[in-house]
């Protein structure tokens, strides 16, 4: 299936939440993760020249290699998060395609990333699956 952004956010957070939860490989790595420290994401896809409706936002919490939790925020201002990836949408567009490595985007100051930045890097590779995860979900863009 292929799920169509924004129009169909609420189904493809489902759908990240259930791959999240089918991954062993995401499981092992971020085993500890969110146990003893808030562990929930908030991603901010931000309007740009390409796009110019709403922020898209969604909000993940894992613990212990589980995504407890999943949702596309209608009012993201009511949602906070421990860490917050964001970034403008032509940009997420590259990095939900494959097109753009996670640590690029953020080096290249592509994105921003707010939070505790030594748990990131701690976690590294539990990180990167949350990306490349997303990646493997068929989606399209309405702009």
């Amino acid at each position: 299936m292929t799920y169509v952004l924004p129009a169909t956010a609420t189904e493809w957070i489902a759908e990240y939440r259930s791959r999240l939860n089918e991954s062993d490989a995401f499981a092992s790595a971020a085993a500890g993760w969110g146990v003893d420290f808030d562990g929930s994401f908030r991603f901010d896809v931000l309007p740009d020249d390409n796009y110019d409706g709403p922020t898209l936002s969604f909000f993940i919490d894992v613990v212990d290699g589980n995504c407890v939790r999943a949702s596309y925020l209608d009012a993201p201002r009511e949602q906070s998060a421990a860490f917050r990836f964001y970034g403008p949408a032509t940009q997420w567009k590259r990095l939900l395609t494959g097109d753009l490595d996670p640590v690029e985007g953020r080096r290249e100051e592509m994105f921003e990333l707010d939070g505790d930045i030594q748990k990131v890097l701690q976690y590294a590779t539990a990180i990167q699956l949350l990306t490349e995860t997303a990646a493997e979900i068929d989606t399209a863009f309405d702009y």
